[in-house]
């Protein structure tokens, strides 16, 4: 079965930078989709950004501009940059992917940005 890792979380301050990791097992980033999703206490999963097998990408309107999804297929491992981190983007931040409508997810890693 599919194994995502995340790893990259901490405590920041409101304008640091946090780069968040999402490791998987075998070569399926390459030929699927990966992507970034969040929840917060008592609020439901959403979405934050996307990266397709062809590397174009998506992101949720509140993080464009601050937050960056990249890939790195030679070593199974997506990213998300996030700057200029505000209150409102703590979370738990999950790694997901998609494959033949069947997803994935990792076990979280939280994000708390102070203010």
């Amino acid at each position: 079965q599919v194994q995502l890792v995340e790893s990259g979380g901490g405590l920041v301050q409101a304008g640091g930078s946090l780069r968040l990791s999402c490791a998987a097992s075998g070569g399926i980033f390459s030929n699927n989709p990966v992507g970034w999703y969040r929840q917060a206490p008592g609020k439901r999963r959403e979405f934050v950004a996307l990266i397709h097998n062809s590397g174009s990408t998506n992101y949720y309107d509140s993080v464009k501009g601050r937050f960056t999804i990249s890939r790195d297929n030679g070593k199974n491992t997506v990213y998300l940059e996030m700057n200029s981190l505000k209150p409102e983007d703590t979370a738990v931040y999950y790694c997901y992917t998609n494959i033949y409508g069947v997803a994935y997810w990792g076990q979280g890693t939280q994000v708390t940005v102070s203010s």
